[in-house]
């Protein structure tokens, strides 16, 4: 998410060095350009755009592997997945909107892509950025609700409210980068910046908050609350009483042509069970007895135990990437010595890569969507 920060050119053209030669003839000036510095510049260039080249296409493929697993597998059809599909779309659009460009602009430092082309890659990045933390808040509200509502919300937890949310996300996200275009000034002369204006603080202020900070807080209060809910279903799982009893009975003979069958008892006294056929003497029965209330609790509780890890990760991944970029953005109008563009664009990066992050979190945490995936490219892989 590009703030409004003037970037100064960092590669320049590096001047030539002159050195005076003195004879008893003449005096000679030579030319000695610093080459050196220039390939050692141009290697470190390289370097970094195909660096962030790979972080580019990583994001575009993981997200659009998300959207192919969802909309290929009827199972992961429902209104939970679709937020998590509508998720995968926006930082689609951050990878491919807002990130090319973004690589080009931090290798080379200078603008050459015209006016027009600033605005739609500013507003891209504003309002795409802002949707994907957004889109963040809806999966944690409706896992909310799920979870501390669930008889209730199951009834309300319908495609339509699902599309509800993710509209509301978007008319936040836009209405949070529009302002500055109604102070946007035309620079004349060839433009060789691009960035959000930040005179006005008050919409620095606006933003960052809109942006992330109260989107954090309201996450944070969200997975807290989730988290006490899964502690507590876990807590519960130990039975004090036993469920129903689930017997099975395996019968296995000595003869080679006997074939194993299971069939259910008749117990007329303690000392004597037999099934509804006739046994041989050498006949053996194995006698299963199960709680399935019991098993049934153990996976409960391993799934809640899975749904706790991976709020924790998807919400420490989310502060490690955004937090220091939006602090660092609060900071610099405040203090404008402190800016350094190549921390800057390290922040901004390392927000990026959040969109890369997000489906591997929600893809690779649930079975069926690991199941769906690898169904997905067997199939892609068979047809070739």
């Amino acid at each position: 998410m590009s703030a409004g920060m003037e970037r100064s050119g960092h590669f320049k053209p590096t001047p030539g060095h002159f050195e005076v030669l003195n004879s008893s003839t003449s005096t000679n000036v030579t030319l000695t350009p610093k080459t050196d510095e220039k390939q050692e510049s141009f290697a470190f260039q390289v370097t970094l755009a195909s660096v962030l080249g790979l972080i580019t296409l990583a994001t575009i493929l993981s997200n659009a592997f998300v959207i192919a697993t969802i909309s290929q597998s009827r199972k992961l059809q429902t209104p939970a997945n679709f937020l998590i599909a509508s998720l995968a779309v926006t930082d689609l659009l951050v990878s491919v909107l807002v990130m090319p460009i973004c690589v080009l602009y931090t290798v080379t430092h200078v603008w050459t892509l015209g006016q027009v082309i600033c605005d739609i890659w500013l507003s891209s990045d504003i309002t795409c950025c802002t949707a994907s933390i957004l889109h963040l808040c809806v999966i944690a509200l409706d896992r909310y609700w799920a979870i501390t509502d669930a008889v209730e919300y199951a009834n309300k937890r319908t495609q339509a409210r699902a599309a509800g949310m993710v509209a509301t996300a978007w008319i936040i996200a836009i209405s949070i980068s529009l302002p500055p275009f109604f102070w946007r000034q035309v620079k004349a002369g060839e433009l060789t910046t691009c960035s959000v204006n930040t005179d006005h603080i008050f919409y620095t202020i606006y933003s960052t908050f809109g942006a992330f900070y109260i989107p954090t807080l309201l996450l944070i209060a969200l997975y807290g609350r989730i988290y006490v809910e899964a502690r507590k279903r876990i807590l519960k799982q130990s039975p004090k009483k036993a469920g129903k009893r689930l017997t099975s009975a395996h019968l296995s003979t000595n003869s080679p042509a006997s074939v194993a069958s299971t069939s259910p008892l008749h117990c007329g006294r303690q000392d004597l069970c037999s099934d509804s056929g006739s046994l041989g003497s050498d006949n053996q029965i194995r006698v299963t007895v199960s709680d399935s209330l019991l098993e049934k609790k153990r996976i409960s509780a391993a799934r809640e135990r899975k749904a706790t890890k991976t709020l924790g990760v998807i919400l420490g991944a989310y502060i490690v990437c955004w937090l220091p970029f939006f602090i660092y953005t609060l900071l610099v109008p405040l203090c404008p010595s402190c800016f350094y563009v190549e921390l800057f664009d390290f922040f901004n990066w390392l927000g990026y890569i959040n969109s890369l992050i997000n489906p591997i979190i929600y893809t690779m945490s649930n079975d069926d969507f690991k199941k769906a995936f690898h169904k997905l490219i067997s199939f892609r892989c068979c047809r070739r």
